[in-house]
């Protein structure tokens, strides 16, 4: 898709939108714009969807950029190709394939082959170079060599400008010598210089050099003088002025060009570091660059491009109108071969204050056309309409909130903005201002100083100036035409407590000048008082003297008044705390009052009881669980355990009452489900909402028969030859839920060796089982226990210590375990083991037993 007349891979952006070869591949690209709208079957840009129309445009630039790439390899391929003909007497064709041929023989690419052709059937100070090269280095560096020289003669050959062609030699020539930076300066009749075209450098330093008037010595202008190479390890030392001083100030090299004996430029080539040793090598590979340097002025010198000095007058004056605004502005005129719509305007500068909002340097977007840099501005409504119209009518146009679009790398970008155009003859100016959100961001924090209740002062301690925002005049209960109160008059107005902290206060601040703050009670007008905090901070001048003062003040009333009320919660929770622990302390001495925790076991009969104790975890959990074991005037033994529901001391007072409630009813002689139902009535109407559980056994010593109840207390558990199972589920209810319950009674025939095992719900209780599954684990638990590794073989109380200490609750709640064992007739006198100190609690208070 290139122009019959241009040049391959020209780059527009790279030289002046109105020179020929710019008018010649706009042309080019408005006859792809006009065939992309004929392809979607529109003849208006505007009814072209705006996506599109990016995508297009990025693939064309790529394109271009891709054609510019191989322009200058194609251009050296030919030349080779010309060479063969004439040598081979054949036709191009043939030329071509035997270029292919002797590349491929020869190992190397078809490039590096062709610049080797060109270099010997060329006599030019770039042959020379490489034959120099191949004198002084090994063949592959001069092959090397031969093939960037000519490399850097094929683009600048087919570059568009003298800003091109430095571009190239700098890409393809001199980067590879370490070189950073070139200039490319043409000489005029009255000895002063214009910068024809520059690589490596700022556009900002490139725009401060295009011209360097006579009489000022320069390394291009010495180079000139002496019309040979000068050369300066570093610049710094050299003291003299030339671009990229403050840049770039390493070795320089200036080379004179000229054509025919006659000089018509410099070629300036800089390094960041030093000078590299100048060889005769080297100095061949320079002047042919020179010479290149010197073909691309005269070229280009008569095409008649203006230089930015010779520029029209009018495009001068915007220029330096724009250079002095602060905002982002584009200078913009239509392009030469603009004549179809939409119309085409090409960016002819940008200021120093450019910025563009897609991200991109001001050099991305000068010389390139309004559409080719922001694609998405043909949207309707864009700024493209807005620039046509201005550019139509004259009319100026002005916006506060407009929405800029652009696409990169196919992603399109958008942001908010303040814009202005306006028309100058045949330019327009372009200017915009990016929303940053700083009004937004004055009244969100306007609103948090309102909701914060927080107003900011500045102090002039100079001139006495005072200013204060409205929210202080509020805080002070003053008009808002009222004097401002000095900080050195605060103290005045402040409570006659709070005078000492700001006095320290106003001595941080000024005397000790650094930052303070301090609270204090603000005694208004009104005679309203508000606690108030101060901070400020000294604000020096720039010969170091404290001229002003900057702070706030805060309404703390809420916050003083949340803290009064938190210590106030804060004491009467450590009362309420020590309250908690002082019952806690009596419920203990309670419970252990009717449980002592270190008595042994006992005999009662045949019977060896034993009975072991778990507190609670934690203190204030003190629970309500029991048991009892009596002898009967009967000549029975009574045999219980209960839990009252509830920790505290409300469950401590109500075990005490149910326990000696039971034992008096005991005396009695009736059996144990009348027992219950007696207790049952006593939980009911002697105590407040109090339920309880219990199991209850009157054992015959004669019969060594055991009659029990329960009222919702989980069964006892029977161990006989080494097997354990639960006393039947036998019927009774909660104690203390009815007025009035009956229970069964059930009774079982104890043999000698058997063991009976009577607990509370603590030592079985889980929270992720259900009670029939705790009473299983309790069953397997019981057999394993018979034998105690821990303990004295088969003995009471090492059964309960391995129930004790294996048992899988989780509740914290308290324990408690009354186990009996049958012993033979022989056996009742004989000493019992002594049980284990772990878990040995109460077995009942003194006189319990018979």
């Amino acid at each position: 898709m290139r122009h019959p007349h241009e040049p391959p891979g020209t780059d527009v952006r790279a030289r002046p939108a109105d020179a020929p070869a710019a008018l010649r591949l706009g042309a080019q690209r408005d006859g792809d714009r006009a065939a992309l709208r004929r392809t979607e079957g529109g003849t208006d840009g505007r009814t072209t969807a705006v996506g599109r129309l990016a995508s297009t445009v990025e693939r064309l630039r790529r394109e271009l950029e891709q054609a510019h790439a191989d322009a200058a390899g194609r251009a050296l391929v030919e030349m080779a190709v010309g060479v063969l003909v004439e040598r081979l007497r054949c036709g191009p064709t043939e030329a071509s394939a035997q270029l292919s041929t002797l590349a491929q023989q020869a190992g190397v690419p078809v490039l590096e082959l062709a610049a080797d052709l060109v270099n010997q059937a060329a006599a030019d100070t770039i042959s020379d170079a490489a034959r120099d090269f191949v004198t002084a280095h090994a063949a592959p560096a001069a092959e090397s060599v031969g093939l960037r020289l000519r490399n850097a003669e094929a683009h600048t050959l087919v570059a568009g400008d003298t800003e091109a062609a430095a571009r190239s030699m700098l890409d393809h020539a001199l980067r590879p010598l370490g070189a950073v930076a070139v200039a490319v300066w043409a000489a005029h009749p009255d000895q002063s210089l214009s910068l024809a075209g520059s690589a490596g450098f700022s556009d900002q330093e490139a725009r401060r050099w295009r011209h360097v008037p006579p009489g000022v010595s320069t390394p291009a202008r010495r180079a000139l003088d002496e019309r040979a190479a000068v050369g300066y390890a570093t610049l710094t030392e050299a003291a003299l002025p030339s671009i990229g001083q403050h840049e770039i100030a390493g070795g320089r090299l200036a080379v004179p060009a000229g054509v025919g004996g006659r000089l018509t430029g410099v070629l300036e080539i800089c390094w960041r570091d030093e000078l590299p040793a100048r060889s005769q090598p080297l100095e061949r590979q320079f002047e042919a660059l020179a010479e290149l340097a010197a073909a691309t002025l005269e070229t280009w010198a008569d095409c008649g491009a203006p230089t930015p000095d010779a520029a029209d007058a009018q495009l001068e004056g915007l220029r330096q109108l724009a250079d002095g605004l602060a905002d982002p502005c584009l200078i913009l005129h239509l392009a030469p071969d603009a004549d179809e719509l939409p119309l085409q305007f090409t960016i002819g500068h940008v200021n120093p204050a450019f910025v563009d909002f897609a991200g991109r340097p001001g050099s991305a977007v000068l010389g390139a056309r309004l559409l080719e840099a922001y694609p998405l501005a043909a949207e309707s409504g864009g700024l493209l309409e807005k620039v046509e119209h201005v550019f139509v009518t004259g009319e100026p146009f002005r916006t506060a909130n407009m929405t800029l679009s652009a696409m990169v790398d196919g992603v399109p970008l958008q942001a908010r903005a303040q814009v202005s155009i306006s028309r100058h003859g045949g330019y327009l100016v372009v200017v915009w201002r990016l929303d940053d959100g700083t009004p937004r961001v004055a009244r969100l924090l306007q609103h948090a100083q309102r909701l914060g209740r927080i107003g900011g002062f500045e102090e002039n301690l100079l001139t006495r100036q005072i200013g204060w925002n409205e929210t202080i005049y509020e805080l002070h209960g003053l008009p808002l035409s009222a004097r401002p109160v000095p900080l050195d008059e605060l103290a005045d107005h402040a409570h006659p407590d709070d005078r000492p902290a700001i006095g320290r206060f106003l001595r941080t601040l000024l005397h000790h000048r650094r930052p303070a703050s301090t609270a204090f009670r603000l005694q208004r007008p009104d005679g309203v008082a508000r606690h108030i905090r101060v901070v400020a901070e000294p604000v020096y001048d720039a010969e170091g003297r404290l001229g002003l003062v900057r702070g706030a003040y805060q309404d703390i009333s809420a916050q003083h008044w949340t803290e009064v009320a938190l210590a106030a919660t804060r004491d009467q929770l450590a009362q309420t705390e020590q309250q908690a622990a002082e019952r806690s302390r009596l419920v203990l001495q309670l419970q252990h009052a009717i449980m002592p925790p270190a008595r042994g076991p006992q005999d009662l009969h045949d019977l060896h009881v034993a009975v072991r104790y778990r507190p609670a975890e934690k203190d204030h959990l003190v629970g309500g669980d029991w048991y009892d074991t009596l002898s009967l005037p009967s000549g029975g033994v009574l045999l219980c355990v209960g839990d009252v529901a509830g920790h505290g001391i409300e469950a401590a007072t109500g075990m005490v009452a149910l326990r000696n409630a039971l034992r008096g009813l005991a005396a009695t002689g009736a059996g144990p489900a009348q027992l219950l139902t007696w207790l049952n009535s006593v939980t009911h109407h002697l105590t407040e909402s109090l339920t309880a559980t219990a199991a209850c056994g009157i054992y015959d010593p004669a019969t060594r028969r055991l009659r029990w109840a329960r009222a919702g207390h989980p069964p006892p558990v029977l161990l006989r030859d080494g097997r354990a199972e639960t006393l039947p589920q036998i019927g009774g209810i909660l104690l203390g839920v009815l007025d009035q319950a009956d229970y069964e009674e059930d009774e079982v025939h104890l043999q000698p060796g058997d063991t009976l095992v009577m607990y509370t719900d603590g030592l079985i209780e889980r929270r992720d089982q259900s009670l029939a599954t705790s009473l299983t684990n309790l069953l397997a638990l019981t057999e394993q226990a018979v034998a105690d590794p821990g303990g004295t073989p088969g003995s009471l109380e090492a059964h309960l210590d391995h129930l004790l200490r294996y048992s899988a609750s989780d509740t914290d709640d308290d324990t408690c375990l009354v186990g009996v064992s049958v012993r033979a007739a022989d056996d009742r006198d004989a000493p019992r083991g002594e049980p284990s100190e772990a878990g040995r609690t109460a077995l009942g208070p003194p006189g319990s037993a018979a």
